[in-house]
């Protein structure tokens, strides 16, 4: 017979949460808003007949217009991806 000074090792007791509650929600960017933000950045290439941007600017753009891509359908942000990609070997070629 166990003694009941004993603690019972097997039963089940919930864990205490060692993070303190639940998980923040988690941030998905509007659609809507990554397309207008695209969109601009795409008309001010085409609008300048030279590279329109200091090259801090354009690095920043070459890593977040992909990245920005990724949130709408696959397709357009193909068509978006090809025309930055377009607008900045234009400027190449120019220079």
């Amino acid at each position: 017979m166990a003694r009941m000074t004993e603690p019972d090792l097997f039963k089940t007791e919930a864990q205490p949460d060692l993070f303190g509650g639940p998980a923040p929600p988690v941030y998905r960017p509007d659609p809507d808003k990554v397309r207008v933000r695209l969109n601009k950045i795409l008309a001010e290439a085409r609008a300048a007949q030279t590279l329109p941007w200091e090259p801090s600017r354009l690095s920043l753009y070459r890593i977040i217009f992909p990245q920005m891509s990724l949130w709408l359908p696959e397709e357009e942000a193909a068509q978006l991806r090809f025309a930055f990609e377009t607008e900045l070997a234009r400027f190449e070629d120019a220079a």
